[in-house]
């Protein structure tokens, strides 16, 4: 399955939790895994709590780790200005896994999948989920 978001860029956080229990759930698949995975060298998926202040938090602390009005090489050989972006990204991961029990995503209680935009603009993004069965267990 493939989805896409459009993103505002700049921190940018989008909840694509449901999306993800969706692509479990059509497949049936009881016991097993679910990857989410979204191209690009600009862009990150984690899990949080998907609430504002633990969202500003984390928008903080990534403007601490790789500001974003810092003089990047990046950007010098390409005249963007999305060095930060890619910083982040690299810092964070653009793949994710999760156990699939009883035809459910298994995910804590508070725990959503979201994707973060760290790019300068906004942009469109492509998320693949692929659901793989455990073979010792049937649909």
């Amino acid at each position: 399955m493939k989805f896409t978001v459009k993103t505002k860029g700049h921190n940018d956080v989008v909840n694509i939790s449901e999306e993800i229990k969706k692509a479990v759930a059509e497949s049936k698949v009881k016991q097993g895994m679910v990857f989410v995975f979204t191209k690009g060298s600009t862009v990150a998926l984690t899990t949080l709590e998907y609430e504002e202040g633990v969202i500003e938090d984390l928008k903080k602390v990534f403007e601490q780790l790789a500001p974003e009005d810092a003089d990047y090489q990046h950007h010098q050989k390409w005249g963007d200005h999305n060095g930060a972006a890619h910083i982040r990204s690299a810092l964070m991961k653009t793949d994710l896994a999760f156990s699939i029990e009883e035809s459910r995503i298994y995910l804590g209680t508070w725990q959503q999948i979201v994707l973060i935009d760290f790019d300068e603009r906004p942009r469109e993004r492509e998320i693949i989920v692929k659901v793989v069965i455990d073979t010792t267990e049937q649909i």
